[in-house]
């Protein structure tokens, strides 16, 4: 019986699955494992791999995690205890930890973020002349809410929230070590920095943006930024609201006047739907009045 073969081979499937240098895998990948061992395990070929996968989880340190988002669900599975991180990194391909993940990783936040926001990055687009920048566009964009990313599962105590941001090449994206060890990807702080002033909303906000820029000064290249900023070369002039954020966190004036370098030629605000905001003639730039 395939019970019995598979029981007879519980000690090699475990010496194979124990020598493998990953530890998260999908059904696909196992399915190849068990294609590729089913002959040294003297496993019967009628045994699927959905018993193959059932027997490992009953019998071995295999486990499954199930993340239940609006339009599917996805499946990992586990070899033992295999930190969140490890796990939220293998859901998407070429993916990476971004905005209020990434500015607790790199230690920006004395907050410890129940969300993880995880980037996944669009095809390369061009864009038309229809997104020419206007004054009244700009206005109407920033009195509605800001738009958010709904594709969000709950994990235990967490949300995963996975963003499909603008192609950038991977740009500033960097090997890191997580909390635990693991091996994982994140924007490093320049991207980090740049990335929460254009969407505010998944770092917690400004006060926590601003709070990021305060705690970054000693450790942050403008130079650096201002050159991720421009390749980035993004429509909305986001350099006013780093400007902004760089003279109120207290830089030295030879880094915020690298801002001043990019053309200033709108009114800009620094987040959504704000009620009676003050004004910035310098960055010309809206922002909340008790920030």
């Amino acid at each position: 019986m395939a019970q019995t073969r598979l029981s007879i081979a519980k000690a090699d499937i475990v010496k194979h699955f124990e020598s493998l240098p990953i530890r998260v895998f999908q059904r696909s990948q196992i399915d190849i494992i068990l294609a590729e061992e089913r002959g040294f395990w003297r496993l019967s070929e009628s045994l699927t791999v959905h018993k193959f996968i059932e027997f490992l989880i009953d019998k071995t340190e295999l486990r499954d995690v199930r993340l239940e988002f609006p339009s599917r669900t996805i499946v990992r599975y586990t070899w033992g205890e295999v930190p969140l991180y490890e796990v939220v990194l293998s859901l998407k391909p070429e993916s990476y930890f971004t905005h209020y993940t990434a500015i607790y990783l790199h230690d920006l936040t004395e907050q410890v973020p129940k969300t993880i926001y995880l980037n996944f990055e669009q095809v390369p687009k061009r864009y038309s002349d229809t997104m020419t920048l206007v004054q009244d566009r700009i206005e109407a964009v920033f009195k509605r809410p800001m738009r958010t990313s709904n594709n969000i599962a709950i994990y235990k105590d967490h949300k995963i929230c996975i963003l499909n941001g603008m192609y950038t090449g991977q740009l500033g994206v960097i090997p890191f070590q997580g909390p635990e060890g693991e091996k994982i990807r994140v924007t490093d702080l320049e991207r980090t920095l740049i990335d929460i002033v254009v969407r505010p909303g998944y770092a917690g906000g400004v006060f926590e943006v601003l709070n990021a820029y305060k705690l970054a000064k000693d450790k942050v290249s403008i130079n650096r930024l201002a050159a991720k900023l421009k390749k980035l070369d993004y429509i909305y002039p986001y350099h006013q609201a780093i400007g902004f954020y760089l003279e109120r966190a207290g830089y030295k004036k030879s880094s915020i006047e690298l801002m001043n370098k990019f053309e200033i030629k709108y009114d800009y605000y620094l987040t959504h739907q704000m009620i009676g905001p003050d004004y910035s003639p310098k960055w010309r730039l809206f922002f909340p009045k008790d920030l």
